[in-house]
């Protein structure tokens, strides 16, 4: 875990977006105290963000305990306890909407929704902006003034990142690269900014949106049983006529998703099914297209007929070569080529198991199974 002294941090210089705008962050927690110190450190930062929230999810570890020991440094961070999740809400939906509520709310009305482990509110008018984003990740220097200046830029109500990716073991190096690969065919950057395109997407760990479209739209209250809230929500922003604007989040913002082969497996088995098309004939579509069927095939001849080692062998090598491309393509090392069989059977694998906990109905995450229901 990067994590820095906030006794040799500088203090950042006042950007001419943050003399005009005002950002409220959010993060929900729930057991991650090996991650979120730096994650509110990186806030912290940032003079864009004039609050950080962060949203105590039902945590047993030291979660809550870590950001209240930030709170005597940073007197802008507050620690909010989510209530009790009602029928129909998953956890994270839920926290989120929590800290979403409390931000658009004055100080008098925030008193009034139950805030705990807070600081006094100042009496400032409510953010313009709210950063939705999760324990593990991290903003990069100039991160908020960027997202400022695109939505500026552009007239975008929603900006979102899709951040750098931190690996670590060799599942990592393997399956998180392949996945947003294949991803970036899904949801390509272009099309989510086309506003005349269907497509929209957004990742929760950099989602930037204007308050007013957020109450708009119906908030999280809106996606409250939704896995890919932020993918829904990004549906939700297009659909009401706003612009949105999707980019990589190189030098932006970066994350390192999972910290065990477990956690890694039980969240995209969550996830996988839902981002490739939520069908069963996406799921086959999908493995028929990434799964090298024809040069395992001829490989296997290969034990009797030479000639079809030779072409097997030579069209994996091309399968190869592709995949480099698209590795660098989608801002990943190169050298992560040696993970291809690797993350081709990984990739396979996670996939198959999420559609088939969707067509049971009911997936885990952090300790909590959640129901979900196929499309048939």
């Amino acid at each position: 875990m990067l994590t820095s002294s906030a006794n040799t941090e500088a203090v950042p210089a006042i950007s001419e977006a943050a003399l005009n705008e005002r950002i409220t962050a959010i993060v929900p927690a729930r057991d991650e105290e090996a991650t979120i110190e730096a994650c509110i450190r990186s806030l912290a930062r940032h003079a864009e963000i004039s609050e950080i929230f962060v949203v105590n999810d039902g945590s047993t570890d030291r979660t809550a305990e870590i950001v209240r020991g930030l709170m005597g440094e940073l007197k802008n961070l507050r620690l909010l306890e989510a209530p009790e999740i009602p029928a129909g809400w998953l956890g994270k939906n839920h926290a989120l909407w929590q800290g979403a509520k409390r931000a658009t709310s004055h100080g008098s009305d925030l008193a009034e929704l139950g805030r705990s482990s807070a600081a006094p509110l100042r009496d400032e008018p409510a953010s313009r902006w709210l950063l939705f984003t999760d324990a593990d990740a991290e903003l990069l220097d100039g991160a908020t003034a960027r997202a400022l200046r695109i939505a500026t830029e552009t007239g975008a109500a929603l900006v979102s990142f899709s951040p750098e990716q931190v690996t670590g073991a060799w599942y990592e190096r393997a399956l998180i690269p392949f996945v947003y690969s294949r991803l970036a065919k899904h949801f390509s950057y272009e099309a989510v900014r086309d506003a005349n395109s269907s497509v929209a997407a957004a990742n929760g760990q950099f989602l930037m949106m204007r308050s007013d479209v957020y109450d708009e739209i119906g908030g999280h209250k809106s996606v409250a049983g939704e896995v890919l809230e932020d993918v829904a929500l990004a549906k939700r922003v297009k659909a009401a006529g706003y612009r949105i604007w999707f980019g990589s989040g190189a030098g932006v913002v970066r994350v390192r998703m999972y910290r065990s082969f477990g956690a890694m497996w039980e969240g995209w088995k969550k996830n996988l099914y839902l981002l490739v098309g939520g069908t069963p004939s996406a799921v086959y579509q999908e493995l028929f297209s990434v799964v090298p069927w024809i040069p395992f095939a001829l490989l296997l001849l290969g034990l009797k007929a030479p000639i079809a080692l030779v072409a097997g062998a030579g069209l994996l090598l091309a399968r190869h070569a592709v995949y480099a491309s698209t590795l660098l393509r989608n801002q990943f090392r190169g050298t992560y080529i040696l993970y291809y069989i690797p993350a081709v059977v990984l990739y396979a694998s996670a996939l198959w198991a999420s559609y088939r906990a969707h067509v049971q109905g009911v997936v885990e995450w952090k300790g909590r199974r959640i129901s979900v229901r196929a499309a048939g």
